[in-house]
């Protein structure tokens, strides 16, 4: 008995040795097999808003009424977590800048559906800047007057979009890795304020080789499973290629430059390497995988495109819509999209116009210092790479960003390792106390001010200028403008006294009726994920204040032992609100354009390196920090002016969808050719076609079945939109296509979808099509 006993034991523990062995050889070997550190989870969704009637964010003027689409807005979302740890979201917007207002909703909206999961504390929401989408969504008066007050749906594209990105992107949270890669992008991007940059320092700017960063660090997600599935990447020049005249609704070259990378990964997988396989036109050649057998007889085509006339404008579902779009019928179900984001840094001195600044009426150089022609603002314009077209200058500089995006993507190697984390609060900009050091030793006190914009303010800049008399580095102002200001709020002696050398034109900061005009409780934020660091900031840094910024949170992280020099911070523009610009001392001193619109005063900058430094040394020692002060939700004092949509109509006997103007009988068009229809419409505000789309390019694959080809969201298609004056019910939609380098030769039509609105509130939905035409 004694001796089965012993048996028996020595079997037990001989099969618990081999059961641990086989448990450690499985565990080290999950190891090899795969590289993931993180779960990561990517999203993206349509944040186009109202393409009519609504003012556009970014250059204050009035005259600036959306009309139309170049191609659609997205919400780009990416979630980075440790199994079994934090986890942080960064959303980037095709959006001119992230708003206060939608920053609270959101984050009410994911507090009901995840609890404590995602807060303000590790959501960061950005903004790309650019100028040419939707405004009225900010709560603040002196960023929505000019969109006469709030514009809900400009509001509620937004939330909505946010919201389904970061449900997308927790949705597809899968073990991954993250490689990160940073380079240079040399034809971006130029500085619009040499002036005042060359007002810092000399040693300080001896330290750089350019007045702006060229500097492109870039994300690189890839899924244990699938591979690749996506990018972010930050790189600082303005989205002001397209100007303060265009009215269809873009995301400029930033959104321009993620479409082209989108569509190249899908065109050309892992497999393909070259952004060249573009043809050099930054559109890619999807149609040739949609169909295999194009036609080549050109007599054969004519023939066949003769069959298909123009139809006649019918009902439609909104369903038929969403599904005729091109990637959506691309697009693998089981397997995530691929999303490639281009995010803002500081770029707030920093242009797309990358050919200098000149008259419009001499065609000589701006004055160097106050970007003048004869003494006026009106005449000086920053040209593009494309001048004088905006459409190819915008193509341009996102193709010269989705190409070194590619390259590093390509290229990446560096594997993010360590620790998701997170800190953030909000502070009152009006009144922060900053320690400065002293000259000669010692130190002093000195504060912010509450908000205030200068009279250079109102010159504008070379992307877009003012009007009147102001001009950029004015330290002075003028009586007649005083008296005016005056009208409004007259700032007392303490606010003039903390704003110098600043002339105040606007004392936004305390001007409540009949409600806030400016900001002044901002959040601050920084998130890690490995060796990376996200700074958070609401504001448009310029260069050199970004470069103080990064620098001083880098010595904190660097000499804590935690971090080794190869730490990676970016600073991420225009996050979670937006509170206009911020310059170094030195800059501000100036009162260029960016100096005028460092809002709490010529010490702003010093106070988020302060406070910056606070939250990173709380990040290395593990420590929490306060919440701060809220912001306020100013969401029920709102008011707007704008005018709704009353109903639509079309001449007698005309349907919605009917053709106005058509392609010519037995057309063939070449390509880079220019094909126009006119559509009788309604008002695009009845429907935002949001995942959907207004207009559409369809090929014929064998005798009658259409393939869609481009839709909104194809920089070679555009949608624009227009009424014979201005109350009237009746509109007109203009498609035009500039067919690409790349599209093959077949048998083509255009399709219009929209929605009119009835006497009595109904929306019905409709479509339209051209006759067919060849394309050779």
């Amino acid at each position: 008995m004694e001796l089965f006993t012993s048996q028996s034991l020595r079997k037990s523990c001989a099969a618990i040795c081999l059961w641990v062995f086989v448990v450690l050889l499985l565990w080290n070997d999950r190891g090899v097999l795969s590289d993931s550190n993180y779960l990561t989870g990517l999203g993206s969704y349509d944040i186009t808003g109202p393409a009519a009637d609504v003012n556009m964010m970014g250059y204050a003027n009035m005259e600036q009424i959306a009309s139309g689409v170049h191609f659609r807005l997205r919400a780009r979302a990416f979630i980075v977590a440790e199994p079994q740890g934090e986890r942080v979201v960064f959303v980037n917007l095709d959006a001119c800048m992230a708003s206060q207002l939608v920053t609270i909703k959101v984050l009410e909206r994911l507090k009901a559906r995840y609890g404590d999961l995602y807060t303000e504390k590790n959501v960061a929401i950005s903004g790309i800047h650019t100028h040419a989408g939707p405004g009225g969504y900010l709560q603040y008066i002196v960023y929505i007057v000019t969109s006469l007050g709030f514009v809900r749906q400009s509001f509620d594209v937004l939330v909505d979009g946010i919201e389904k990105s970061i449900i997308q992107a927790h949705e597809n949270l899968r073990p991954g890795s993250i490689c990160v890669n940073k380079g240079e992008l040399l034809d971006a991007s130029v500085n619009r304020s040499p002036s005042a940059y060359l007002n810092n320092p000399t040693a300080e700017r001896s330290k750089y080789k350019y007045d702006v960063d060229k500097a492109m660090t870039l994300l690189k997600f890839v899924d244990d499973q699938w591979g690749p599935v996506g990018s972010f990447n930050w790189f600082a020049t303005h989205g002001t290629s397209m100007s303060r005249t265009n009215s269809l609704i873009s995301g400029d070259n930033k959104g321009a430059a993620a479409r082209f990378m989108e569509d190249w990964f899908e065109q050309n997988g892992v497999g393909r390497s070259s952004a060249d396989d573009f043809g050099g036109a930054g559109i890619p050649r999807r149609i040739s995988k949609i169909i295999s057998n194009l036609h080549d007889n050109r007599h054969e085509l004519l023939e066949l495109a003769a069959s298909f006339q123009s139809l006649p404008g019918r009902p439609a579902t909104k369903i038929l819509n969403v599904a005729r779009r091109v990637r959506g019928a691309l697009r693998q179900a089981e397997k995530p999209q691929f999303v490639s984001s281009f995010c803002q840094s500081n770029c707030g001195d920093v242009s797309p116009n990358v050919l200098g600044a000149f008259c419009i009426d001499t065609g000589l150089p701006c004055d160097f210092n106050h970007s003048t022609c004869g003494g006026k603002n009106e005449m000086c314009y920053g040209r593009g790479p494309g001048y004088p077209d905006e459409f190819e200058s915008t193509r341009i500089i996102g193709d010269r960003q989705f190409r070194k995006a590619v390259d590093l993507f390509n290229k990446a190697s560096e594997q993010l390792e360590g620790k998701v984390d997170y800190r953030h609060t909000y502070l009152d900009f009006s009144q922060l106390e900053v320690t400065l050091p002293k000259q000669g030793g010692g130190s002093e006190v000195v504060k912010t001010c509450p908000a205030a914009m200068g009279f250079a303010f109102a010159a504008g800049t070379t992307d877009g200028p003012g009007a009147f008399d102001f001009k950029q580095g004015d330290d002075k102002g003028n009586p007649f403008w005083r008296l005016v200001r005056n009208v409004l709020k007259t700032p007392d002696k303490k606010q003039v006294d903390c704003q110098h050398p600043k002339p105040i034109l606007l004392d936004t900061g305390e001007m409540k009726e009949p409600y806030d005009w400016a900001p002044s409780v901002l959040p601050i934020q920084i998130l890690r994920v490995g060796q990376l660091v996200i700074l958070s900031v609401p504001s448009e840094f310029t260069t050199m204040a970004g470069r103080r910024l990064r620098d001083a949170v880098k010595t904190v992280l660097t000499t804590s032992g935690e971090f080794n020099s190869s730490v990676h911070v970016v600073l991420a523009g225009l996050t979670n609100t937006y509170s206009q610009y911020v310059t170094t001392f030195e800059e501000y001193e100036v009162q260029r354009y960016e100096g005028a619109s460092t809002l709490f005063g010529p010490h702003t900058l010093s106070a988020y390196i302060q406070e910056f430094k606070k939250l990173a040394s709380a990040l290395i020692s593990g420590q929490p920090v306060e919440s701060g002060l809220q912001p306020p939700d100013l969401l029920n004092k709102q008011i707007s002016l704008l005018t709704p949509v009353v109903m639509d109509s079309t001449p007698s006997g005309v349907n919605f969808g009917d053709v106005k103007t058509d392609v010519p009988q037995n057309s063939t068009f070449k390509r880079g050719d220019m094909v126009s229809v006119v559509f009788w419409s309604a008002c695009p505000r009845n429907d935002l076609m949001t995942e959907g789309t207004f207009s559409l390019v369809e090929i014929l694959h064998g005798k009658d079945t259409w393939i869609p080809a481009y839709d909104d969201d194809d920089f070679c298609l555009r949608f624009k939109w227009s009424r014979p004056s201005k109350l009237s019910p009746r509109s007109l939609a203009t498609i035009e296509w500039r067919i690409p380098q790349s599209a093959p030769p077949g048998v083509y039509r255009i399709r219009h979808f929209g929605a009119s609105k009835g006497l009595m509130g109904s929306i019905r939905h409709f479509t339209g099509s051209s006759r067919a035409f060849v394309v050779s």
